[in-house]
């Protein structure tokens, strides 16, 4: 059962500029082009996944350690649709369960990348997942997580042969936006295009509806505040971070000739119940 957050008069006022940016991004969205699934594709999900298990192909993963790439490491584990998995971060992360066992792992310094590109060599595809809050590192160390690591990384990731780059956005990303958030989101978008990957695929959620690890207030109470929505309203402006990991996955199988792909939350939703044989 979770329990009542309680909030400092900072962490109130945080709380309130969360809330009403989050209210901001309540407007009608485009469904994206990489949208929907239709009944067919949900057929041949379980021939897609089988199919892309037989390539034996390699996959890493930027920031594991933050609520969707955990979520998305144990989801790649359940489905076995890599061969090799490798967590790259800033330190190694410990596991418990068997099932982890041989999941790779490349401790990086983010300051000195280009020091650890052979971290990133010889894997097919990428997610990434990794980001901060300007409230935990500040306006510079946000950018320079959430756009500098990750461009970096996206470089390496291409010159390693990296096919298939898989981006964590945000709902809203606009580099012409006035908030610092949006306006970053978008610009990484737009910069990590120019690389030219085989395949890109953009995912814009809106509230990640979740029960984070870290203690983030402002977030906790925008989740409260989605998850008391009804779901056909709250559908285009939040989605469940399993969800969300599954219509990441979902996407990777099935064949696209898209260069770049950019799904919104509505998008995600579907994409993301496209099946219902897999555990919850």
């Amino acid at each position: 059962m979770s329990r009542p957050v309680a909030l400092s008069a900072a962490g109130a006022a945080a709380a309130g500029a969360v809330l009403v940016a989050a209210l901001l991004l309540l407007r009608p969205e485009d469904a994206g082009l990489g949208a929907g699934s239709s009944m067919a594709e949900t057929e041949a999900l379980p021939k897609l996944r089988e199919d892309f298990r037989m390539q034996n192909k390699s996959v890493f993963i930027l920031g594991a350690s933050g609520e969707t790439g955990r979520v998305l490491l144990k989801e790649i584990l359940e489905q076995s649709l890599f061969s090799k998995v490798t967590l790259i971060g800033r330190r190694k992360l410990t596991f418990d369960e068997e099932a982890y066992k041989n999941v790779n792992q490349e401790v990086v310094d983010f300051e000195k990348l280009d020091d650890y590109a052979s971290a990133f060599q010889g894997h097919e595809v990428g997610f990434c997942c990794l980001g901060t809050t300007r409230k935990k590192a500040g306006a510079e160390g946000f950018v320079r997580v959430d756009r500098d690591y990750i461009l970096k990384s996206a470089e390496l990731a291409k010159a390693g042969g990296c096919k298939h780059f898989n981006l964590l956005s945000s709902k809203g990303a606009d580099k012409s936006s006035n908030f610092l958030y949006l306006q970053v989101k978008g610009e990484v978008e737009a910069r990590i295009e120019e690389l030219k990957f085989d395949r890109y695929s953009i995912f814009r959620p809106g509230v990640l509806l979740c029960d984070r690890q870290e203690s983030r207030p402002g977030e906790w109470l925008v989740r409260k505040f989605f998850g008391s929505l009804p779901e056909s309203w709250a559908s285009g402006h939040s989605v469940p971070v399993l969800t969300l990991v599954r219509a990441m996955l979902n996407n990777t199988v099935r064949p696209s000739d898209q260069k770049k792909e950019l799904l919104e939350n509505k998008a995600i939703l579907d994409l993301g119940k496209a099946d219902g044989s897999l555990k919850t």
